[in-house]
């Protein structure tokens, strides 16, 4: 059995931030759905995403809009700057909470790993004396592949998926961030992932796993 430790206020607070600006990136994808959707049963195609709020302007110019779907897409426009300001003096408050946190600034030494992941870790793992190895946490978060025997042969399949989805998130997009900035990346960590890399490498892991 595996105890979870008890949070400090610290760590709840930096939760709470972090649960508030979850909401609020919810928030501003749904605004910008709306508008393209509005948009779209006007015959007008644009962008899913902030392209919408960036042509908006072009847009209404370019096209005869009934007035009050224009100022409704306009208070909409409003409504995403705002919710973009709100989402940056949030992260700034998490990178002031993360500077008086020690495990959140080891954790910041990794490469490629930001506030964002970092304070998550801090807050949801602690200091993490509570698994034996790093397997043990790649296992409790569902980063290892499950596995599959019969007649004495293992197959390996896709990661478990099990633990906490939005740590295991964070952790492949810093993963996937290292490998892009990989021809700058020295030191032994960097070494590994070029030897994993290896096409030779790469077809082995593939017969292993039986695709």
């Amino acid at each position: 059995m595996r105890f979870v430790q008890p949070r400090t206020e610290s760590q709840q607070a930096m939760r709470a931030l972090h649960r508030v600006r979850e909401s609020l990136v919810q928030d501003k994808v749904k605004t910008t759905n709306q508008m393209h959707a509005f948009l779209l049963e006007f015959g007008i195609s644009v962008p899913r995403g902030a392209a919408v709020i960036s042509r908006l302007s072009t847009i209404l110019e370019d096209n005869s809009l009934p007035l009050y779907l224009s100022q409704l897409l306009l208070k909409l426009q409003q409504h995403y700057h705002y919710l973009v300001e709100q989402i940056k003096d949030l992260e700034s408050q998490l990178k002031r909470k993360l500077d008086e946190d020690e495990v959140g600034q080891r954790l910041l030494s990794i490469p490629c790993v930001g506030t964002l992941t970092a304070s998550t870790i801090s807050t949801e793992i602690g200091d993490g004396k509570q698994y034996a190895s790093s397997r043990d946490f790649a296992a409790a978060t569902g980063l290892v592949p499950r596995q599959y025997s019969t007649g004495g042969r293992t197959t390996l399949l896709g990661i478990s998926k099990r633990g906490n989805k939005k740590i295991r998130t964070l952790l492949v997009q810093c993963a996937r961030v290292f490998i892009q900035k990989l021809e700058h990346q020295s030191g032994k960590l960097a070494d590994w992932v070029r030897d994993l890399l290896l096409p030779e490498k790469q077809l082995c892991r593939h017969l292993c796993s039986g695709k």
